[in-house]
């Protein structure tokens, strides 16, 4: 290792233990820039398919393509599958939001509705079923567009956590 980099090194050390970046950004500024709690670990970085979503990958489709090996048929129906889904669990969290509000509406009025909770209950669980209805039926989808071997890869990133159902 070159002698400058001795400092630059023992500088990172310190950053990361701040939980800052050391220079090292993509606009190349250090901890007085203000990149505080952005600084990103290697192991954090899982290159263009990192992150959340509903898949536990940022970009589920471009994931699946690089790791199945699909073809473009098969690319046009994951696509189509996987934004029905993504659509159905969309509605869910705004079905789950609404239901959180009028819980709290219910916990403020004077007196409290059990009838009208066990309403909202009710709601809540419907979403939650309608959700799982979709996707069993996206699974069963994929099951059939896939091929064997596509299933085989697919089952061992679903095992493995690369891949969050």
């Amino acid at each position: 290792m070159h002698p400058g980099m001795f400092d630059w090194w023992r500088q990172a050390r310190r950053a990361r233990a701040w939980g800052v970046a050391a220079g090292c950004g993509p606009a190349g500024c250090g901890p007085s820039e203000g990149w505080e709690g952005q600084y990103a670990s290697p192991a954090d970085h899982d290159g263009d398919f990192g992150g959340g979503g509903p898949f536990g990958v940022r970009r589920p489709l471009r994931f699946l393509v690089h790791k199945l090996d699909l073809d473009d048929k098969q690319v046009a129906a994951l696509a189509r599958i996987l934004s029905e889904l993504k659509n159905e669990r969309a509605q869910a969290a705004v079905d789950h939001r609404r239901s959180t509000a009028a819980f709290a509406d219910t916990i403020a009025e004077e007196t409290f509705d059990a009838s009208k909770a066990s309403g909202i209950a009710t709601e809540r669980v419907k979403s939650a079923e309608r959700l799982r209805d979709a996707l069993v039926a996206a699974l069963s989808q994929i099951h059939a567009l896939l091929t064997p071997e596509q299933r085989g890869k697919l089952a061992y990133l679903i095992r493995t956590g690369a891949l969050v159902i």
